[in-house]
């Protein structure tokens, strides 16, 4: 049998093992962002459809000039979406049907339009990317749609 140990270590060592578990206990939860409920969204159900144009003619031909693109959204694309639109210029780049790296001075077009048109909506903006690709001998025009929130 061992011997007791004197008092005052006894008090020293119930003194740091309490110290120490007060430490490993977790601390009173922090009120982060991802505690609160979440915040009601601004704005009505919205479609986003991001339209990408490029500009390169696959044949060879002349590259599709700022004015040609211009008068394509003025004649093509404001009669179909005239509540509004936005046109990024950009530069990318795609891999063509033979393989080869294509880069090129691209444009970015940006339509909202409430998510109750988007079937009405979705021919014409089949017909854009159509009347594009072969008005300008492009393999392709891509479309990115997505749900948003807006509010005007």
């Amino acid at each position: 049998m061992l011997p007791k140990p004197p008092a005052l270590l006894r008090l020293a060592v119930l003194a740091v093992s309490t110290a120490l578990l007060g430490a490993a206990a977790p601390a009173a939860p922090a009120h982060s962002p991802a505690d609160r409920p979440p915040q009601l969204a601004h704005g009505s159900p919205y479609v986003e459809t991001s339209l990408f144009f490029g500009t390169a003619r696959p044949d060879g031909g002349p590259a599709v000039t700022d004015r040609q693109f211009r008068t394509f959204v003025d004649r093509v694309v404001t009669p179909r979406f005239p509540g509004g639109l936005t046109v990024q210029e950009g530069y990318g780049q795609y891999r063509d049907a033979h393989g080869t790296i294509e880069r090129e001075r691209s444009y970015e077009l940006t339509l909202f339009y409430p998510a109750s048109r988007a079937r009405p909506n979705d021919p014409k903006i089949e017909l854009i990317r159509a009347a594009y690709a072969e008005r300008f001998a492009q393999e392709s025009v891509a479309r990115v749609d997505d749900r948003a929130r807006v509010d005007f």
